[in-house]
């Protein structure tokens, strides 16, 4: 899956806060897990039990390459492969705006996952909002840096998409941690503050 989000000082901060929420130990697959360097930090600092899957070829390669169990496979075709409520975690980072099916995903991903973690660019981030107000087209920055003719980000949402689409699927989230690429950890008090100043969301949910 998509994860041209590039090795940056957000990428990294995004894989700690990841890292931070493992428990040690717990069983965890990686969903579009690309070349595996979240899912090697998780083993190599929390212990976890992990498999990846990931639908790239030389993507998958390159995780085998690290000693990695992944398996190649379209998250979007479902997890049919895994029994319901076999992981402790299930991670989608930075891949849910790449399905095709995204409401069919998350179902699966909490079918067969006691928790899971989703995180996403937040398209109602305030340079993304003045970008296309002030130049009258799609945007592109770090986070979203291509044209809108080869994206693979093909269903793009904001902060409040997510959460109304929580509430009417009967999903708790158990945790937000709204972000910038500045480095900055952004815990607003207000959620239409967050849908304005965050350039990526990372959310914890559950049934």
């Amino acid at each position: 899956m998509n994860k041209e989000y590039g090795q940056s000082q957000g990428l990294r901060l995004n894989y700690s806060i990841i890292t931070d929420v493992v428990e040690v130990g717990a069983k965890v697959i990686d969903l579009g897990c690309g070349d595996g360097t979240l899912l090697a930090k998780l083993i190599a600092e929390k212990k976890v039990k992990g498999i990846g899957v990931e639908i790239d070829q030389e993507s998958v390669i390159s995780s085998l390459e690290k000693g990695l169990s992944v398996i190649q496979g379209d998250i979007d075709e479902g997890l049919k492969e895994f029994q319901d409520q076999e992981f402790d975690w299930v991670i989608l980072n930075q891949t849910l705006q790449s399905t095709e099916k995204p409401d069919y995903v998350v179902d699966e991903m909490l079918r067969v996952g006691k928790k899971a973690v989703v995180s996403f660019p937040n398209f109602a981030y305030w340079k993304v909002r003045f970008y296309l107000f002030f130049m009258g087209k799609m945007p592109k920055s770090k986070i979203l840096p291509f044209e809108w003719y080869n994206t693979p980000n093909i269903h793009l949402l904001t902060v409040n998409d997510f959460y109304d689409f929580c509430k009417k699927r009967n999903i708790k989230i158990l945790k937000s941690v709204y972000m910038t690429r500045a480095n900055v950890r952004k815990n607003f008090l207000i959620r239409s503050l967050s849908n304005f100043f965050a350039e990526e969301v990372i959310f914890v949910i559950s049934r």
